[in-house]
Formats: structure tokens, sequence, C-alpha cells
């Protein structure tokens, strides 16, 4: 009966008075209207008023992101190392979540969790929002009876994963927004500026310059089908992201091609290095065996390059051969994690030496992102600068010609 009424908790507005008489309103969860009126009675609220809050029409629900579930875990690892059970940690982060569909995710696990399933299982069962290896993590941590620990480890990796994702679209942004500001601006001067010179140079009856003219037949043919051109970019964007879902190869091609990009290519092998070697760290420092903990690195790696390479460290390592000559052998990873790597399987402080690769190597995608962010803001200035200025001396080109005439 406690888990079908934590289900079905709605939210309530409400109007009441207080114990010195004074007028007050907030709004609470509860099962029905008759519960929400019992647990003002039991704050020493007399309700004058209660009401059911209206859900949102015509509104989708809204997502849990990865930010949401980083953030999610955090409350969890901070929960128990306070001492706070599992099942409440879950009751309270779940009526403290704004997110709705948050909150009906965080009440489905904390009451199958309470009925005697193990966590680790109920999170497979959401595996829109928790994957493989965060489900790992946390058998291992049921395992060991030490869950708050994993929780934190599970807590770092995740906000590491996060500030890390997030300083790669920093990095991936301003390139496209020099395109796309270049594309728009150029686009209305085609469109709604050029036309207008045409009319003048029409009524002049003049030969007009070579540039002029190129720049005049672009402008006729974006006026004519501006509709193409947008739909054919739009056609592209679609395409490219279907094969890149769908067609493993183009996916291959695509994720080496980009790794060869000037400046976005180096920040991408750094970030790359930067995630193999935090979800290694994380996975062996949680008693994770090799084996598995690079199948775990291999899914988490977000470049077909470095997954086929994880994938060949792993057959090698299975095989019986040490993890940095298998590393070697790929020749996909920087030589100094290959380096820290040997002297990790040496010392027996592995996990510690690719938790310092994995710093290393975040604050270096850092400070490209920082440097590339300071690169491109002239750039940007100078693309539009040589973009609109070469429609101007298009357009004055025949002014300039017609006055040196006369």
């Amino acid at each position: 009966m406690a888990q079908s009424k934590l289900k079905e908790l709605d939210s309530f507005n409400w109007k009441g008075l207080n114990r010195r008489g004074q007028k007050i309103s907030g709004e609470l969860k509860a099962g029905s209207v008759a519960e929400a009126r019992q647990q003002l009675l039991r704050q020493g609220i007399n309700p004058t008023a209660v009401k059911k809050k209206a859900k949102p029409i015509m509104i989708g629900q809204p997502k849990v992101g990865s930010a949401d579930i980083a953030v999610v875990t955090r409350q969890i690892a901070t929960m128990l190392g306070a001492g706070v059970p599992l099942v409440q940690s879950l009751d309270l982060i779940a009526n403290g979540a704004s997110n709705e569909t948050l909150r009906q995710l965080m009440l489905k696990i904390s009451s199958k969790v309470q009925g005697g399933t193990p966590l680790s299982e109920v999170l497979r069962e959401h595996k829109d929002y928790f994957d493989e290896l965060f489900c790992d993590l946390v058998k291992s941590g049921e395992q060991s009876g030490a869950l708050d620990r994993i929780f934190d480890r599970i807590a770092l990796y995740k906000e590491k994963a996060e500030a890390l994702k997030s300083k790669i679209k920093k990095a991936m942004f301003y390139p496209i927004a020099v395109v796309v500001v270049a594309v728009i601006v150029t686009s209305i001067l085609l469109i709604f500026v050029v036309p207008q010179f045409a009319q003048i140079f029409g009524s002049m009856g003049a030969e007009l310059p070579a540039f002029t003219l190129f720049v005049l037949g672009i402008s006729e043919w974006m006026q004519a089908y501006w509709y193409v051109a947008l739909a054919v970019v739009m056609a592209l964007i679609w395409a490219y992201g279907k094969a890149y879902k769908t067609n493993h190869q183009f996916k291959v091609a695509a994720d080496h091609g980009m790794l060869k990009l000037p400046v976005i290519g180096g920040i991408l092998n750094k970030a790359a290095v930067a995630r193999y070697a935090r979800t290694l760290s994380t996975t062996f420092a949680a008693g994770v065996p090799l084996i598995e903990a690079l199948e775990s690195a291999a899914g988490a790696s977000g470049n077909e390059k470095y997954r086929a390479a994880i994938l060949t460290v792993r057959e090698e390592v299975a095989a019986g051969n040490q993890m940095n000559m298998a590393m070697k052998t790929t020749q996909a990873f920087p030589e100094m994690l290959n380096q820290m790597v040997a002297i990790g399987e040496e010392s027996g402080a592995l996990d510690s030496m690719l938790a310092k690769v994995a710093t290393i190597y975040e604050q270096e995608v850092d400070d490209a992102v920082d440097g590339l962010t300071s690169l491109l803001e002239p750039l940007i200035m100078a693309v539009l600068g040589v973009l609109i200025g070469g429609l101007i001396v298009a357009m004055y080109l025949p002014i300039f010609q017609l006055g040196s005439i006369v």
C-alpha cells in the first residue's frame, strides 16, 4: 500500500491559517486532497483551500539528461556517506526534484529497491539513463558492501565526464558558429541588399565588372532558389546524422576524419585519451576485473578509432600480455600514457596512475578550448569582414569605375 501511494503523489496548492491566525499558502505533494489536509493539520496549519495543481497542457514531459544523472549520483553518494539509508535517500531526491520525469524515475527505483530488488538490477531496467558501466560499478559496490564509496567514485567520474563533454561542445560550437553566422549574414545581403544595387546598375546601362556580375548572379540564384539551398543543407545534415547512427563503416570514417581536423582534432584526441584513462581508473579502482574494465572503457570511449584500439588491448591482455605493451602495439595512445601505465603496472598502482593521466589530459583539453576560443573570436570578425567587405566592393566597384571615366 505504501508503494502505491509513493507512486501516486501529486502536487497540491493550498491556503490556510497558521497558529497565529495569519494567512499563508504554499505547495506540497500528497496522494489525495484528504492526505494533503492531514499533512497541513499535523504541521499546525488550518487549511482553508486545497486544490490539485493543474498539469501543463500541450507540453511534453521534461527530459532527464546525463547532467541530471550526475547530480543525482552525487546526491546519493553524499547521503549514503552521511549514513542515510538507500531507500530514504532515493525518496528524498524524488521529493526534492523539480523535474517531474526525474521524480517519477526515482520513485520507481525506490519502490523496487524497497521491495527487495538489488539497486543494480533496477538501474538496468532504465538503460536510457544508466549505462552498463554505471550498473556494473553499482553491482561491484553491492557485492563489496561499500556502496557509499562506489557512488562517490561514480559521482566523480560523472562530474569529470560532464565537464569534459561541456568543453568539447564548447570547442565545436565556435567553428560552427562562424559558419552559421557567415552564411546567414551573406544570405541576407544577397537576397535583400544586392538586388537594390542591381536596379541601380540596370539604369546605368554601363558594362559591369566580372566580379560584380558574379555576385549579381549568385544573388539572382539565391532569390529564386533560396529554399532549395536550405532544403539541401537540412537534407545533408539529416543524412549525416542518419548514416552516423546506422552505418558502422560511415561512423568509423567520420570519427577518423574528425580526429584529423586542424585544432579540433587535437582536442578530440586528448579528450578521448582523458575519457579512456578516467573510465579505466574508476572501474579498476572499484574492483572491476581489468578485462571487464577495458570493455567498459571501450564502450565509453566516444570514438570508433579508440574503441577499436581499446578492444585490441583487451584481447592482448586476455592473452596474457602486459597492458602497456598492448597499448604500444595499437599506436593509438600517446607515449606518456603508455609509460604511466607501465609504471602503474610495475608498482601496483595502476588506478592512481590512470587518474593522474586523466587529470593531465583534461587540463590540456581545457587549455586547448580556451586557446581556441581566443583564436576564433577575431577569426569570426575576419571571416565576416571578408564576406561583407567583398560584397561591398563588388557593389561599389562599378560606381568607382564610372567615377574614373567621368
